[in-house]
């Protein structure tokens, strides 16, 4: 029996919500963890034709990539598109679950869909996420070290690009003295002791601390363990908004342009002036991202594609990058794909559909 909590999980492990943007709402909006799944319906948008048809498919769970809810509601009246969905689906029983920005910035999420649509090879996060690691140092007597390590490295730590069990360990002595009413594991009470320790250097994702200081503390020998946890500044390359990658060969702008509207099904693409210069690096952004255009010229690309754009930020970057803008909807639509994916994979058996609605509001003549 698959639980919406287990569906959640499943979404949570491949891009965990800690991962999304302070502004978002990811997550489950809608309904009971514990409910069985009857059948899943995927989407990029919810509205009420949505739900109409999670009904009549016999789903009672829709992921969704943008969140109905993202702001506070004072009241439910039906007043709005968001409103009535809410009321329409707990009527009919229907959980809605949203993975927005956390599915954007992981390896393998959105971004990196679109980059696979367009064959680009090479591919690396555009704007990696900032202030989101931490060092965790702990001191470790040597007989006990691998497994303490080890335990680190299953709770989270250790990862450094496509580099797992990651650590730095130097070799010393610790002293102590316990004190009355402690129980060592090792020196006894009243008396000095020197230990011969690892110390064992390690980063990990600021949100897996708690978990992983409940690891170390679950196998770490001592009855007081001695560690230390320091903020990096570095950048978490794996991690973040936006990727950058490299086509087979070299393409000329315009061909390049026409593929994209085909394969996107865009209505009509927006860009800056042709450079007439061959493309061969481009960088991308499902969504609105026109504030990662530096970002793009800055790792070298000749192309930047997004799914927003102001008048004047094309305005700001004709001739400094052919920037392309080809619709919200457009550039996030495979996000279906992904969600399919990831459930099908856990699930196996599961009913899971694509939604047949197109839920794009903008239409062109």
């Amino acid at each position: 029996m698959v639980k919406i909590k287990d569906i959640a999980n499943a979404l949570e492990m491949f891009a965990p919500l800690p991962l999304q943007e302070g502004f978002d709402n990811s997550g489950l909006q809608i309904g009971l963890t514990e409910a069985e799944v009857t059948g899943v319906l995927l989407c990029l948008d919810v509205t009420e034709e949505v739900i109409d048809e999670a009904v009549a498919s016999g789903c009672n769970l829709i992921v969704s990539h943008h969140p109905l809810i993202f702001s506070s509601l004072k009241r439910i009246t039906g007043a709005n598109y968001v409103e009535r969905c809410i009321l329409k689906a707990m009527a009919n029983g229907i959980a809605i679950y949203a993975s927005h920005t956390n599915m954007d910035s992981v390896p393998g999420g959105v971004n990196y869909r679109i980059a696979e649509k367009l064959g680009l090879q090479n591919v690396r996060i555009l704007v990696p996420k900032t202030d989101a690691l931490l060092k965790l140092s702990v001191y470790v007597p040597m007989a006990q070290a691998d497994m303490v390590r080890e335990a680190l490295f299953a709770a989270g730590c250790g990862n450094i690009g496509n580099y797992d069990s990651c650590s730095y360990n130097v070799e010393g002595y610790g002293t102590f003295k316990a004190n009355e009413g402690c129980n060592p594991f090792c020196g006894e009470i009243g008396e000095l002791h020197k230990e011969n320790e690892v110390r064992i250097d390690t980063v990990l994702p600021a949100y897996l601390m708690n978990k992983v200081i409940s690891a170390l503390l679950k196998v770490h020998p001592y009855e007081e363990p001695a560690y230390d946890i320091y903020p990096l500044k570095n950048s978490w390359d794996s991690v973040g908004l936006g990727v950058v990658g490299d086509l087979p060969a070299e393409r000329d702008e315009l061909d390049f342009l026409a593929e994209v509207k085909e394969k996107f099904a865009v209505g009509s693409v927006r860009h800056t002036s042709l450079s007439g210069n061959k493309v061969k690096r481009v960088a991308l952004c499902g969504g609105s991202g026109a504030s990662f255009a530096d970002a793009a010229i800055s790792a070298g690309a000749q192309v930047y594609i997004t799914g927003e754009a102001r008048y004047h930020d094309l305005f700001n970057y004709d001739r400094k990058i052919l920037f392309a803008v080809i619709g919200h909807y457009e550039s996030e639509q495979f996000t279906m794909d992904v969600f399919n994916d990831i459930i099908r994979a856990a699930y196996p058996d599961l009913k899971v559909i694509k939604t047949s609605i197109n839920t794009n509001p903008i239409n062109y003549l």
